[in-house]
């Protein structure tokens, strides 16, 4: 059975290689992109990107959301329908990666993914259709540099701080994140005894407060903290976590990763507090240049690679304006 459907998938694969060999000129291309959350800021900023590339290459761009699977099938087949040459799609499920791929192949539509990587019914990604997503590991990298760089700006030593790992290992791009500041962290002298996971249940602030909470109360002799978790969020109820028993800002170092919002906003409170930088994630290149890329490929011929990986760049309270505009979010 394994044998039939990776032969109906690499199938599948090939069809997509050969359709549309006519390229569509810059006044017929017609393409899709869907995403799972349309109401979610990032979806609607790539959306915005999109549009940008849309208005600067002449083609129509057909913003479609699709919150589970039933929807995303039908938003292809309606793409199909309306004469599309191809969409690019961050998909509510990635398990149906080749159930999307044989949809696409069943339309004649070219098709690449952002954000989230298609898998096999084995969880292995599928290659052959161009990708362009977050390393991850990369962006929890910059997160343990910030957090090194300002320990070392106060003078801290690796022995006396305590680490929070606020952590949701259900999510393997979490994992990958944390692991990536934590390998950053012993590089420069942390010892992995005086790292401590705080498993949240949600993603969420409330979550990360109440799981950090444990950990600083288990070890209520440690008086400096750094954090570092999945997102702002995560760092961000560590951060109230510390306040809630009694450690000074200055006693506090977090490092979050999205530049969200409440992040944002945290810098933008009269007094600093622990909450001391963000990895700002950009979705300027995963609206705009996914866009074109599928344009150049429907109208030239001209095949994305097959994985793109962006990072983030740092952003303090006294920085993030000038990152959020190089970014081009601003």
């Amino acid at each position: 059975m394994n044998l039939i459907k990776t032969a109906i998938l690499a199938g599948a694969l090939a069809t997509m290689s050969v359709v549309s060999m006519v390229p569509a000129s810059a006044q017929d291309a017609k393409i899709g992109f869907i995403v799972k959350q349309p109401e979610e800021p990032w979806f609607q900023d790539e959306w915005k990107f999109a549009d940008q590339a849309a208005k600067e290459k002449g083609f129509t761009l057909v913003k479609i959301g699709a919150e589970d699977g039933e929807k995303l099938m039908s938003a292809i087949d309606n793409l199909g329908a309306q004469g599309a040459q191809g969409f690019v799609v961050c998909t509510p499920d990635v398990k149906l990666g080749p159930g999307i791929v044989a949809k696409a192949a069943a339309n004649n539509l070219k098709m690449m993914t952002v954000d989230d990587r298609l898998v096999d019914a084995a969880g292995k990604p599928l290659e052959d259709v161009p990708h362009m997503g977050i390393s991850a590991t990369k962006i929890g990298e910059a997160v343990g540099q910030g957090i090194v760089d300002e320990m070392k700006a106060r003078g801290w030593k690796p022995e006396e701080v305590g680490a929070i790992r606020v952590s949701y290992d259900q999510l393997p791009t979490a994992v990958d994140r944390v692991e990536g500041a934590i390998s950053v962290l012993k590089a420069n002298g942390f010892k992995a005894e005086n790292i401590f996971p705080a498993p949240q249940a949600k993603t969420d602030t409330e979550a990360a407060l109440n799981a950090a909470t444990v950990v600083l109360n288990a070890h209520a002799g440690i008086k400096k903290w750094v954090a570092f978790g999945l997102n702002d969020e995560a760092v961000l109820g560590a951060v109230r976590a510390t306040e809630s028993v009694g450690i000074p800002a200055d006693g506090v170092i977090g490092v979050g990763i999205g530049g969200a919002d409440s992040a944002i906003n945290e810098f933008k409170k009269p007094t600093a507090t622990g909450f001391v930088g963000t990895v700002i994630i950009s979705p300027k290149r995963h609206g705009y240049e996914t866009a074109t890329n599928m344009y150049e490929w429907v109208a030239n011929g001209k095949q994305p690679e097959k994985l793109t990986l962006t990072s983030g760049a740092l952003a303090k309270r006294d920085t993030f304006q000038q990152v959020r505009k190089e970014l081009g979010i601003e």
